[in-house]
């Protein structure tokens, strides 16, 4: 059973050894599936049991952003490795610390509080990055619920469910401090790289909006606080 651990902000672990790249080459792509939750203990565990189903999945990371309920001893209770970050470091540093614990050849990184994800979406995401015709894919939402399809439908940059090679995540500079400007840097990393990158459909898929969640007054602040994080890296150079 994977065990929970806190990552020390001051390090960055390798905690597998690599193997030369002819090796890896010849040998089955690894592909790491990572979980960044802040206060998802609602939701957790149906989107765990949905990973754990997928054959392509050779790892379950849950990176706990200095979460105050039960997120952490769920992932534990499944059988899921969780590294602890306190404080909260926001998304980019949460999916940043997940990366920096694995020696996954491919990441696939997945919300916690997604509602209707099955295994055929996971498989959906990798098959491409797996098979060589790209090197990124997004999942975009779609017949899901209005508001969330019609949020990503505008902006697919912003989704957080993405499959990409680890290297790509190890190349963005200062992604750890991106917070929920995350998703705008590596979609402007990869325009800038010319990285390839498949849009795929994640039918009957949506998200808990965070007045849902946390009520809504602070929902509506985790919001705001949300759209000028995303502003920001918008706007940065």
């Amino acid at each position: 059973m994977f065990k929970s651990e806190s990552l020390d902000p001051s390090k960055t672990s390798s905690l597998h050894a690599g193997t030369d790249q002819n090796d890896a080459m010849e040998s089955k792509q690894t592909v790491a599936a990572i979980v960044p939750a802040y206060n998802e203990a609602y939701t957790i565990g149906e989107i765990l049991q949905v990973l754990q189903q997928c054959r392509d999945i050779d790892e379950i990371i849950v990176v706990n952003d200095g979460s105050s309920d039960d997120t952490a001893e769920i992932a534990v209770s499944l059988g899921v490795r969780v590294v602890n970050l306190y404080p909260n470091r926001g998304k980019g540093g949460a999916m940043k610390a997940g990366a920096q614990v694995t020696s996954a050849d491919i990441l696939l990184f997945i919300d916690a509080d997604l509602v209707g994800l099955v295994t055929s979406h996971c498989c959906a995401l990798l098959e491409p990055v797996l098979d060589g015709s790209a090197d990124m894919t997004i999942g975009v939402f779609t017949g899901g619920r209005p508001a969330t399809t019609l949020a990503q439908k505008i902006t697919p940059f912003l989704s957080g469910q993405r499959a990409l090679r680890r290297e790509i995540v190890e190349d963005i500079p200062e992604l750890e401090d991106s917070r929920y400007g995350v998703e705008v840097a590596i979609s402007r990393y990869a325009a800038s790289k010319c990285i390839r990158v498949e849009k795929v459909p994640l039918h009957d898929v949506s998200q808990i909006i965070k007045e849902e969640k946390r009520g809504f007054l602070p929902g509506a602040k985790s919001r705001v606080k949300m759209y000028w994080e995303i502003l920001k890296a918008l706007r940065s150079k």
